[in-house]
């Protein structure tokens, strides 16, 4: 098993007021699964994707991941499991408007202090693998949006991480790109890459195996797809 969250409970004080966000989750991921996360506003699924990031903690209950329990780890702790474990893909791509495919895609391996050589040599190859080879030394204002995605998507491979975390990756696309963009998430899933993707759009969830359905902080339903 590759992710397993028991019990967990985040909560959030704003002002002097108490956000019960997550509400005791139980959730088992195992190796190469492709799963989608859904559920309306407000109800848990970014907190629960910024937890199984790695990018906060959970106010009580345990989770593992990869066979470490990440629940109680600081900060440099945590980013050191990020970095390893996990990549990302955001709706806005967050790439450096000023550097290169190559450079943005490389960012992660500078990270971790690889060498100038190798690091290039990885970020070509995910570039490959997401049909942007010809497209390395141009930079995101001269791309478009799905090849922007596509550049997102190379540097969260390019650590060869346990698993892709996609948050709405087609939110700023138009239908026929987002479609492009899955079938590269298929694909990646195809050579055994485990995705969890939080997206609102039933079509997009379509092309998971396995839907969460979340609803004020508890999973409503988790079924296969």
């Amino acid at each position: 098993m590759l992710i397993d969250l028991k019990s967990i409970i985040k909560d959030y004080q704003i002002g002097t007021q108490s956000v019960h966000a997550l509400r005791g989750i139980d959730l088992a991921i195992d190796a190469s699964e492709y799963v989608a996360v859904m559920g309306p506003s407000g109800s848990g699924k970014s907190t629960l994707m910024n937890i199984l990031g790695c990018l906060d903690t959970p106010t009580d209950g345990v989770y593992t991941l990869n066979k470490n329990n990440v629940s109680e780890l600081n900060d440099d702790q945590l980013a050191e499991i990020r970095n390893r474990e996990i990549g990302f893909v955001f709706q806005t791509f967050n790439l450096l408007p000023r550097a290169t495919a190559l450079h943005n895609v490389e960012l992660p391996l500078i990270y971790k202090g690889i060498a100038a050589g190798k690091r290039r040599e990885q970020a070509i190859q995910a570039l490959k693998r997401v049909g942007l080879e010809d497209r390395m030394h141009h930079r995101p204002n001269e791309l478009s949006g799905g090849q922007r995605q596509r550049v997102a998507i190379a540097r969260a491979l390019v650590n060869n991480p346990s698993i892709i975390l996609a948050d709405e990756p087609t939110g700023n696309l138009d239908t026929r790109t987002g479609d492009e963009i899955m079938e590269i998430f298929e694909a990646l899933h195809d050579e055994g890459n485990t995705i969890i993707m939080v997206t609102h759009e039933e079509y997009i969830a379509e092309h998971s195996d396995r839907i969460v359905r979340l609803r004020d902080g508890v999973i409503e339903r988790d079924e296969a797809n």
